[in-house]
């Protein structure tokens, strides 16, 4: 498509492989009741969206957590909100490396200090930087005290980067944020889990890569 200039990516469930379930299970195990309906993929309590924008401190948000288990301990916490953290594909960071000669290319994630800073000790020093580098600008909510669905984060990330909507892609996996970021007229693609990034970039959308 001629008149995409930029992309916008998501990172959990885009770029990084992700498993919501492993964190809801790991909650069951720790004590944490009706699991499913306190966290997941659609919906959220406002615990997790004040972590999410920064609301909130690690220790808050941990301690807040334990209340709901049976007296498990702040690593506990710590492993089972990180268990849905999976592995990092590298030909993706690769891939949108090659395309950044023909597109800018943005992360916009919602996020937690906790879930960043695991996902950074996860990586080598070298991977770390090819993960940074492969984006124009990064963005992620915690830093920014916005998240998505909002529509305040998506038109904070075009007035910030001076693009108009309908040059920018936008791909992510919740069905949640692709609506709102429709409704400012940005180019979007539900990711689904059977489908690759890299075909969906080079065959629907037939961007070029370098």
């Amino acid at each position: 498509m001629k008149n995409i200039k930029a992309i916008i990516f998501d990172l959990g469930g885009v770029i990084l492989n992700i498993d919501y379930d492993l964190t809801i299970k790991e909650f069951e195990k720790i004590g944490v009741q009706n699991s499913t309906s306190y966290y997941s993929k659609s919906e959220q309590k406002k615990l997790f969206d004040d972590l999410e924008t920064g609301k909130i401190s690690e220790k808050e948000f941990i301690d807040s957590v334990k209340l709901k288990t049976n007296n498990a301990s702040d690593d506990q916490v710590k492993n089972a909100w990180n268990k849905m953290i999976l592995n990092l594909p590298l030909e993706r960071l690769l891939f949108i490396k090659s395309m950044m000669c023909n597109y800018q290319t943005f992360l916009l994630s919602n996020t937690n200090s906790i879930h960043i800073s695991y996902f950074k000790n996860s990586l080598d020093v070298c991977e770390w930087k090819l993960f940074k580098s492969v984006f124009n600008k990064i963005y992620f909510s915690y830093e920014i005290g916005m998240r998505k669905p909002s529509n305040k984060i998506f038109e904070y990330v075009l007035k910030d980067n001076h693009l108009q909507a309908e040059n920018v892609l936008f791909i992510d996996d919740s069905i949640q944020h692709i609506n709102a970021a429709k409704k400012i007229g940005i180019i979007t693609h539900h990711l689904k889990d059977n489908e690759d990034l890299i075909t969906i970039l080079t065959d629907k959308f037939q961007l070029k890569p370098h």
